[in-house]
């Protein structure tokens, strides 16, 4: 810096101790800034620091008149006396020092549009971050339902966790109240079978073989996989819908501040009730949708009740039976688990706990689907 020209109608240098200090005087206002943008090409040629300075400090005492565009020359000023930063401001009046905050030579920098991805290149970006969520709510769910077997387990040994009150009342719910809708369905699915079956055999009069055909895809596969779906749609949501609310209503965090397990209270009795009653109703299901197959088949194909039974039980074997049932537990954990893991996952509003409702049911009946064509493969590499 050229000490001998410091001095000017804005800026004076003073020596304290042998070393410059530099204050700002007079009017720093739009009608001088040319001046002053003179007077800073002067002291700094070449935008190097001012290494006599004692400090990387300006005293701005001596400012009198001071506008928005003079704020702005002001911090320059100091950037150019820092050595590495904009120097420290002091002394600066109180009128203003509002109008020196705002202004910074160094402003944040500017948020810009993100770059878009080419077309070509979207959809295999959106693909991978559909996967990894998708990977991420599945191990999530995987926790909770160890979690939930690991307490399920527990209270084998320590019975007196099981809550048997709130188990009755939600089999009650879940098992006895869902035979209507789940017998209704079940009856019309065995008859359109029926009904469309013979139709189609008709052509190679084989008529007969719709019996087999609705033994083996009811038992199999229809009766409890339109059990686990309407189920999951109708209590699924359920779980999720009533945990969900003590959540929003912070029934959940007082149940943990009174030492409660909101696992034991709220999800195991669900559970176990689920556990219970989803293979009753696949049973209940099978019955009722092989005599809506029975009535079609006694109104248009002319095949009496009788003949009906005794060419079903000798064609159709228990194992198709087995089979269906076996699936019927590993349905009701899925459902149960992913009713109540959404539901306490429910925070913010109300349009979150419809969101969660939503996903439970649409997750339930995936992973009931998914598992079901599992079984289908497991079922027919072992011969059964």
């Amino acid at each position: 810096m050229n000490v001998a020209a410091t001095n000017s109608e804005f800026v004076a240098l003073e020596q304290v101790e042998g070393a410059a200090k530099l204050t700002l005087t007079g009017n720093w206002t739009i009608e001088n800034a040319h001046a002053i943008d003179q007077l800073m090409r002067k002291l700094f040629p070449a935008n190097h620091a001012a290494s006599e300075l004692a400090s990387p400090e300006l005293n701005c005492s001596g400012l009198q008149a001071l506008d928005t565009t003079g704020a702005v020359m002001v911090r320059r000023f100091a950037a150019k006396v820092g050595e590495h930063c904009e120097a420290e401001l002091t002394g600066v009046p109180d009128a203003h020092k509002p109008l020196l905050d705002v202004i910074t030579c160094c402003p944040p920098p500017a948020q810009t549009m993100p770059e878009t991805l080419p077309w070509y290149i979207l959809p295999f970006h959106e693909t991978g971050a559909a996967v990894w969520f998708a990977m991420r709510s599945f191990a999530r769910l995987l926790s909770f339902l160890g979690l939930v077997l690991t307490r399920l387990f527990g209270s084998i040994v320590d019975p007196g966790r099981i809550r048997i009150v709130p188990v009755i009342h939600q089999m009650d719910v879940t098992g006895m109240r869902a035979m209507g809708i789940v017998g209704l369905i079940s009856f019309l699915i065995g008859a359109v079978m029926v009904n469309q079956g013979a139709i189609q055999l008709a052509r190679f009069g084989a008529d007969i073989f719709v019996i087999d055909m609705l033994g083996i895809s009811h038992l199999r596969e229809l009766g409890i996989l339109l059990t686990a779906i309407i189920i999951a749609g109708r209590s699924g949501s359920a779980f999720t819908a009533q945990i969900g609310s003590m959540v929003l209503n912070e029934e959940v965090d007082a149940m943990k501040t009174l030492g409660m397990d909101p696992v034991d209270v709220l999800v195991l009795p669900r559970l176990i009730a689920m556990l219970v009653c989803l293979p009753l109703l696949a049973f209940y299901s099978d019955v009722v949708g092989i005599a809506g197959g029975m009535l079609m088949a006694w109104v248009q194909l002319d095949i009496s009740p009788g003949n009906f039974v005794v060419y079903f039980r000798e064609e159709i074997s228990i194992d198709h039976f087995w089979v269906g049932i076996i699936k019927a537990p590993f349905f009701a954990a899925i459902i149960a688990t992913c009713g109540c893991y959404q539901g306490l996952r429910v925070e913010g509003s109300a349009d979150a706990l419809g969101a969660r409702t939503t996903k439970s049911v649409v997750q339930a009946i995936f992973l009931v689907i998914a598992f079901d064509a599992l079984f289908a493969i497991f079922f027919t590499s072992i011969g059964l």
